[in-house]
């Protein structure tokens, strides 16, 4: 456009996509080759952020052990305990979780597995997933 063009009131775009149903929802497929947004992984950053809000709650002293928060929160200790572990991921790696970029083979449940607690070693599992 030139400067001497008037603006068009209407501009149509074409968007190549399909509708396929997951899980009861629908959601929008580009077609091959194209790159999707990524989008992060709710249930994943839902537990990261639950477990820094128990370690903050421990740390304050608001409770004394993870027994007593647990029923407080009306759930497993054992379960805590797997998910306070969240905590000790590298920044980096939670930040990438944060932001979607981790892949979508890592779910909650692979992290929740024991992992390394040197940086270096989860940053060399977390490539290689």
């Amino acid at each position: 456009m030139t400067r001497g063009t008037p603006i068009p009131d209407t501009v149509t775009l074409h968007v190549p996509f399909r509708l396929v149903k997951r899980g009861g929802r629908k959601e929008m497929q580009l077609p091959q080759g194209s790159t999707q947004p990524r989008r992060a992984d709710n249930t994943l950053v839902k537990a990261l952020a639950r477990a820094f809000r128990w370690k903050r709650m421990l740390e304050s002293g608001e409770f004394a052990t993870i027994a007593e928060l647990a029923e407080r929160e009306g759930i497993a200790p054992s379960y805590m305990t797997r998910v306070l572990r969240l905590t000790l991921l590298a920044p980096d790696i939670v930040e990438a979780i944060l932001n979607g970029k981790q892949g979508p083979e890592v779910t909650l449940a692979e992290m929740l597995e024991p992992f390394a607690e040197e940086w270096a070693e989860q940053h060399a599992a977390f490539s290689q997933r």
